[in-house]
């Protein structure tokens, strides 16, 4: 692990200590959790900045470890950008948080409606930025990496861009809730809606093909057939939960005493 951790630091610096920052804001998010009472949509507040600051550690160390393969990449203008767009997000849901109040879909007042729509276009940047990345990465060859592991980066960022433009499908209707209202029953820590449908899961899953599907190539398979294969189906599961949350199933259901308020 220390091996891992030094080796991005030596492959992008800026992104290796950005990461850092978001985790431990991740942590201090998560410590809030335990402390303060305020609550959106009758759960902690804290726990959205606490998801989003870990979401971003985890894609920021991806993809310094991934943009260190491209050849004549301009990895400085690249890290800037999700710095900024990326950081934005986390620091306006982290303020939104802290007054108890929305940052998605809050079109209570112009500045509000603003601010939603800018993170929006924050969140659409980079991942174009990131089907750029992917397209590099089939435009060039790379005769030092295995296939098979350089098929699970292609694959991985493709089903990474496709369900992070997912997130429209929450936007446009200004819920995370397909069939009732946001704020019911929800599994622990993630609150995935237990009685409804929930595209958020469908995001999760995608979203994070990024670091699943090279790892599990890399380390697990080893082989190009299992690694397409497994990407496939990965895709699928993300595919099956979007269809089941549009027609307002919940994928969880979980037992009385298990559920948490969401």
């Amino acid at each position: 692990m220390l091996h891992f951790i030094n080796e991005i630091k030596t492959r992008n610096e800026t992104l290796y200590y950005y990461g850092l920052i978001c985790l431990v804001f991740a942590l201090i998010f998560l410590a809030l959790t335990k402390i303060s009472t305020t609550q959106v949509y009758n759960i902690n507040a804290w726990y959205k900045p606490f998801k989003f600051a870990l979401s971003t550690f985890l894609f920021a160390w991806a993809m310094a470890w991934y943009c260190h393969y491209l050849p004549s990449f301009n990895i400085k203008l690249f890290n800037w950008s999700v710095i900024i767009l990326l950081g934005f997000e986390i620091v306006y849901i982290a303020i939104q948080a802290g007054k108890g109040q929305l940052s998605h879909y809050n079109m209570s007042t112009p500045m509000y409606a603003m601010l939603y729509s800018m993170m929006a276009l924050a969140a659409s940047l980079v991942t174009l930025y990131t089907a750029y990345v992917g397209l590099l990465f089939f435009a060039h060859d790379f005769p030092t990496l295995p296939n098979y592991y350089l098929w699970a980066i292609r694959l991985g960022i493709i089903i990474f861009v496709v369900f992070s433009f997912e997130g429209f499908v929450m936007g446009g209707r200004l819920t995370h809730t397909i069939g009732g209202e946001d704020g019911g029953a929800g599994i622990p820590l993630l609150n995935w809606s237990t009685k409804y449908g929930d595209p958020r899961i469908a995001h999760f899953i995608g979203m994070h093909a990024l670091q699943v599907l090279p790892l599990v190539s890399f380390y697990l398979f080893k082989n190009i057939k299992a690694t397409i294969a497994f990407s496939i189906l990965y895709g699928l599961l993300a595919v099956f939960t979007l269809v089941q949350a549009l027609q307002g199933k919940p994928f969880f259901k979980a037992k009385s005493g298990l559920e948490m308020r969401q």
